[in-house]
């Protein structure tokens, strides 16, 4: 299974919407959201790919009572957990947090294969020796709002592990988002 991770999205929903799509395109299946959407109306942009999308809030959380509302809508496929979110995607256990101090923490414990923060605005996949002697992938995707930074998203694939840091492609590009295939 294929995943798009971002984070720090900071309402740019044309790079969000660009990252998605271009995911989407590599056959990713779900979307991880590490924080800082600020928001809800932001994720409108990438509902219409029909992708699972699960996200917490960050330092900039927002409006999280609208975000809890749009999570709850019947038709939405947002799911939205709030500080971070423990969850299992294809046999593999996932931590997200925006906060990369407690992703590192979170790593070296060992309890979870892939975590997944925000926060500091640069990309970076890093695998992380736990206190057991094994290793967990710690992943920041860099901010894909491109705020002070350029805009990044990393692409993964959860059968392998394998992680890969994109750039978003131009959001000019992105003129429409496709509505999502029937089953999506």
């Amino acid at each position: 299974m294929k995943i798009c991770i971002v984070s720090d999205s900071h309402d740019n929903r044309q790079r969000l919407a660009a990252a998605v799509r271009d995911a989407r395109l590599h056959g990713a299946e779900a979307v991880l959201h590490c924080g800082d959407v600020v928001a809800p109306s932001t994720l409108h942009a990438i509902m219409p790919f029909g992708l699972p999308t699960h996200v917490i809030h960050g330092n900039n959380a927002g409006d999280t009572y609208h975000m809890s509302r749009l999570a709850h809508d019947p038709d939405s496929r947002i799911h939205y957990y709030g500080q971070d979110a423990s969850i299992t995607l294809h046999g593999r256990r996932i931590f997200l947090v925006h906060f990369p101090h407690y992703a590192r923490a979170l790593a070296v414990a060992g309890d979870y294969d892939l975590v997944c923060s925000g926060h500091e605005h640069r990309a970076h996949v890093e695998r992380v020796r736990t206190v057991s002697g094994t290793e967990t992938t710690w992943i920041n995707p860099g901010t894909v709002g491109g705020v002070g930074a350029p805009a990044t998203y990393v692409l993964g694939d959860l059968a392998t592990m394998e992680f890969i840091i994109r750039k978003v492609p131009d959001d000019k590009a992105v003129t429409s988002v496709p509505k999502a295939a029937s089953g999506t």
